[in-house]
């Protein structure tokens, strides 16, 4: 019998996207699996530690592998997420490493119909 392997890298596409300060939208990105280490250095941050709601920016800069094409994501970068990108990765976040269920709400924009997508696993 063949053991199924975990997975610790999920796709995910922002409704919106970040736009760099070359005018390219980055929708597409790999976020993996947080540990206990990220919240530990996300906490130990000055600017968490100044104002408690940046803390989100820190643990997705460090769980977010990739984004586009952008070779690093940083917290600073993250701060020019729209609030729906933002709501969007915290429930992606949220679902990947608090609940394990990788279904995850959605809305059709065009007709509105509520349905779930399965987040899909990188490299699938």
């Amino acid at each position: 019998m063949r053991r199924k392997e975990i997975s610790t890298e999920f796709n995910f596409t922002l409704p919106r996207g970040l736009i760099d300060t070359q005018n390219r939208v980055h929708r597409q990105g790999v976020m993996r699996l947080a540990t206990a280490k990220d919240e530990i250095v996300a906490q130990q941050e000055p600017k968490v530690q100044e104002n408690s709601a940046y803390s989100v920016l820190i643990m997705l800069s460090r769980v977010i592998t990739r984004l586009g094409s952008l070779s690093s994501v940083t917290p600073h970068l993250l701060e020019g997420l729209t609030v729906s990108d933002l709501a969007y990765l915290r429930e992606f976040y949220n679902r990947v490493n608090q609940q394990g269920n990788t279904h995850i709400p959605t809305q059709c924009p065009h007709c509105n119909n509520q349905f779930s997508v399965e987040l899909q696993l990188a490299g699938e």
